[in-house]
């Protein structure tokens, strides 16, 4: 079954506007000091277990998701925003019933005259495609 099958049931599970002091940038004045993020989370998980049921352990926890990512964050200087969000987007693809990550960052403070500047990236767990095949 793929990703687009009518048969599954797909739940958007989001985090919009997460601000975030990280060590982040490549020039050498970014270096020792941190900066402004935003990171944006839209997750596409497919829905388990009976509807109604209101239990937790049924969906992804979204405070899982922002403490992992607080702590990734944390975890010490990174180069480039494409890096860093190819980080989040694999954190959250750990969780098996997240099917597709699609991951904003932002640095906030780079411009005077541009709100920020960043990437956006869009990851999808392979689904029913053998390793190393290409999914059609």
């Amino acid at each position: 079954m793929s990703i687009a099958s009518a048969g599954r049931r797909i739940r958007h599970v989001f985090l919009r506007d997460l601000e975030l002091a990280a060590r982040i940038g490549v020039y050498a004045s970014e270096h020792g000091r941190t900066q402004r993020i935003r990171v944006n989370v839209d997750l596409g998980a497919e829905e388990t277990g009976e509807d109604g049921v209101d239990d937790l352990d049924r969906v992804v926890d979204y405070s899982v998701i922002v403490d992992r990512l607080r702590a990734l964050v944390a975890a010490g200087h990174v180069r480039l925003v494409e890096t860093l969000a190819e980080r989040i987007a694999a954190v959250c693809l750990e969780d098996p019933r997240i099917l597709s990550a699609r991951i904003r960052v932002e640095k906030l403070d780079i411009y005077p005259d541009a709100s920020s500047v960043g990437v956006e990236i869009e990851r999808v767990r392979a689904v029913d495609c053998p390793l190393g095949a290409v999914p059609p």
